[in-house]
């Protein structure tokens, strides 16, 4: 990890996994992953039928979404029946041992049904609600990026090797993303924009891809808001494992959800929590 950055996951969390059980379970986040890509695939770019979650703003939500959360739950239900499980499309699971697994089976589901290859299936695995395990998995680019204690691999078309986020001193010098400038209310908005104003490039529409362009060192800040805990868990080990840091607009802890900075350095992470903390909510 870079001097200066600091993961949020603390010792007492991390001690609890041997590395044979680190070994275990990221054998079995590959089984989840793969299990997903099984259920997905086959809808991709295909004329599925698309629902729409609620009455208010479009949320769609497909076979693609409900089928990968039900093959992943089988499989966690089957090997791990004590560990709870919060996923997008089926609820929660209480754990019984402070043991849990955090599912959004399609992130992106707006990306899916436009036929763009930038939505991916997220896997934490958490104790006592904090992520330790992390998989941003694209299976039509046949890319899976994991993070784990000590370090972040991605394994893309057969070949793996390690993520490292990159140096970058000032936010004038950054590649900033948000997947939609219109997820900001307010004073959001204004954050948003000061930061995007300062840094030497934006871009957008990205959903979970862009957090992992920033754990392999393509992008340096990732700005979102209005989050749940199965949008950002999985990305907080795969970032941290690559060097980086992911943090509330507040500089605290994000595996909440909410307003949420992602960053490979921690220069423009702290500079743009300058203007971001003043839209910071409660």
């Amino acid at each position: 990890m870079k001097p200066g950055l600091h993961a949020h996951v603390d010792a007492l969390h991390l001690a609890r996994m041997t590395p044979a059980e680190t070994e275990t379970f990221l054998a079995f986040v590959d089984e989840l992953a793969a299990a997903a890509r099984a259920a997905i695939l086959p809808h991709f770019r295909t004329a599925m039928a698309v629902d729409a979650k609620g009455t208010g703003a479009f949320d769609p939500v497909t076979e693609a979404d409900r089928g990968a959360e039900r093959a992943m739950r089988a499989l966690i239900e089957q090997r791990f029946p004590t560990h709870g499980i919060l996923g997008e499309e089926y609820g929660e699971k209480p754990s019984k041992d402070g043991w849990g697994w955090t599912l959004d089976p399609v992130d992106g589901t707006r990306a899916f049904i436009s036929g763009l290859p930038l939505w991916g299936t997220l896997i934490a695995l958490t104790f006592e609600g904090r992520p330790l395990i992390g998989v941003i998995d694209q299976g039509f680019l046949d890319e899976r990026y994991t993070g784990f204690p000590g370090g972040a691999r991605v394994t893309a078309r057969g070949v793996t090797r390690p993520l490292m986020a990159r140096t970058c001193a000032h936010l004038k010098d950054a590649t900033v993303a948000t997947t939609d400038p219109f997820l900001f209310d307010g004073a959001e908005a204004g954050g948003f924009e000061m930061v995007r104003r300062a840094a030497r490039l934006a871009r957008y529409g990205c959903d979970c891809y862009a957090y992992a362009m920033l754990a392999d060192g393509r992008m340096d800040v990732v700005i979102e808001s209005g989050l749940k805990p199965w949008d950002v868990q999985a990305l907080i080990p795969v970032i941290e494992g690559a060097g980086g840091m992911v943090t509330n607009w507040r500089g605290g802890p994000a595996w909440g959800g909410g307003q949420v900075i992602a960053s490979g350095d921690a220069g423009p992470h702290e500079q743009a929590l300058v203007a971001l903390k003043r839209a910071a909510k409660v």
